[in-house]
């Protein structure tokens, strides 16, 4: 361990979010055995999810064959459930770091409930 905020799971901000150590307004949207879809804590507003690792990676070459493997399907499933809620004019998906910024909680969770329904009715009939 290097002592670099982010370089294990009690100094990196997404795991402690993920572990409940530290506090996720609107909770998780969605898990599965290797990922979790979290709301964003940060400047980037209602709708922006993450999706990370259920494990503390750093580096996308550093995922395992299953992780990476899951990662396709799951991101055009989250992209799709952001756009049946937000109907937005685009869905980005990028690579980033947490900013240290904290959202409306009640916001959130409104949103967080209409982003997990429309994952789960996915999930069902196998979008």
């Amino acid at each position: 361990m290097t002592g670099k905020p982010g370089t294990d799971r009690t100094t990196c901000m997404a795991c402690r979010l993920t572990s409940g150590t530290e506090h996720l307004p609107g909770g998780t949207v969605h898990r599965t055995a290797l990922w979790v879809v979290e709301h964003c804590v940060g400047p980037l507003g209602l709708g922006t999810l993450v999706v990370k690792p259920l494990r503390h990676v750093l580096h996308i070459a550093d995922l395992t064959p299953p992780e990476s493997a899951e990662l396709g399907p799951l991101l055009r499933r989250v992209a799709a459930a952001v756009t049946a809620v937000t109907r937005p004019e685009q869905v980005y998906v990028c690579l980033w770091s947490h900013a240290g910024a904290v959202p409306d909680e009640e916001a959130v969770a409104e949103v967080c409930e209409r982003m997990r329904a429309e994952l789960d009715c996915q999930w069902d009939v196998g979008v």
